[in-house]
Order: structure tokens, then sequence, then C-alpha cells
């Protein structure tokens, strides 16, 4: 989860810490072609590039330090591509939820983000702003994806934990609105392969790590 240049170290602090929040850490995939391009990728099966893949494995050796008892992926190939490369690290089998998929971009899926804001622009200017009303053409909306993303996420805390949850940008952005109440910003991005606790207010205080922030799409 863009164009806006915060980071997580920027996002809000209000959400109350409990023990299962912060003991639950969610992953971005690493980088793909279409994050470099800016290009809606959805949910389409779309491969780690070399970067990506050199990301996933920074990634785990930082997660290494967190001794998880569990790691919960989304089914699409990036993120499940930068989760084996975790499991293979941590010794845990990724367990696929398909309630982590990224966003369905509908009819954007596969457009490039420039052909989107030049054709449609008051609804780009929608996604990029993280409106609750959002809906993807032909696809999901930002609420109905929330929904699926909280009802996944209070699965894996009533599990093993601490947890790791290998998934997308969108979907870390929907988790921590959860927590801290209202929709985050689209400008609030999580770099590829960064680390993020799921209690927000935790997050910003740590350093994700990660590459440089690229668009979630």
């Amino acid at each position: 989860m863009l164009c806006g240049g915060a980071q997580v170290g920027q996002l809000s602090s209000a959400a109350v810490s409990t023990r299962a929040q912060a003991r639950v850490y969610l992953a971005r995939h690493g980088q793909t072609a279409y994050n470099l391009e800016g290009r809606f990728q959805g949910q389409l099966p779309v491969r780690l590039d070399e970067t990506g893949r050199a990301q996933a494995v920074e990634l785990a050796e930082r997660a290494a330090a967190h001794g998880f008892a569990a790691l919960w992926c989304s089914p699409l190939l990036r993120a499940r591509e930068t989760a084996e490369v975790v499991a293979e690290r941590l010794g845990l089998p990724p367990r696929e939820d398909a309630r982590l998929m990224e966003t369905n971009a509908g009819d954007w899926t596969d457009r490039a983000f420039v052909e989107v804001r030049s054709q449609a622009p008051e609804l780009f200017a929608a996604f990029l702003a993280g409106d609750p009303a959002f809906a993807f053409p032909g696809g999901e909306s930002f609420a109905q994806q929330e929904v699926r993303v909280a009802a996944a996420l209070a699965e894996v805390e009533l599990g093993e934990l601490p947890a790791l949850v290998v998934c997308h940008g969108m979907v870390i952005r929907a988790a921590l609105s959860k927590r801290v109440g209202h929709w985050l910003a689209h400008g609030e991005r999580v770099p590829n392969g960064a680390l993020v606790p799921l209690d927000s207010a935790e997050a910003g205080r740590v350093d994700p790590g990660g590459g440089a922030a690229t668009p979630a799409s």
C-alpha cells in the first residue's frame, strides 16, 4: 500500500496495544515488476523480481530474531514466494488464507497508475486518499477488504503466537486502519519486505526494514 511519501513510522499511535496484537507481525511481500512500474497487479499471479527475492531473504533474517511460532501468508504468488523463503529460514510451514489476498482491483487490474489517473482522475484521487467509500470498478471496496482482513487476523490471533503474516501493502493498511479506527490515507506506505507489528502504536516506534516504498496495487 502508493504514491505518498510517508513511512510506517508516521502511522497514528491512537490504537490501544494488547498482548495479542503486539505478538502478530505483518510483512509485505518482496518487490515485483508491477510495483516498480506503478501498475495495478491486484490478485494477478505476479512473481517477485530480482530485488524482491533479495528482500525476501533479508526479511527472513529479520524474522528469525522474533522466534515466530506460526507463519501465515496470502496465496497470491508474490506473497507465497516471499513466505517460502521465510519458511525455509524459520523452519515453519506457511499456512495460506485467501482472506489475506491483495484487494481485487477489478477493471483496473494490469493497468498503469498513470493511465488510470488520466482517465478517471476523481476516482483515482479517492483511491489515493483512502476514501472508505472507494471501490475498484468491477472489483472490491476498501470496506469489503477491511472486513475479510480483520476476520483472518482474528483467527491468527487465536492460534500459536508470536505469528508472522506475509501479505500485501493494502492488506497491511487495512489491518492497521482497523486498529486505529479510521481508514489510513493512501500515502502511508509500507516498503516491500517490511516487517510491521500489528499494533499500530508499536509500528510507529520501529524500523520496518525492507526496501524503498513502492506503490501497492
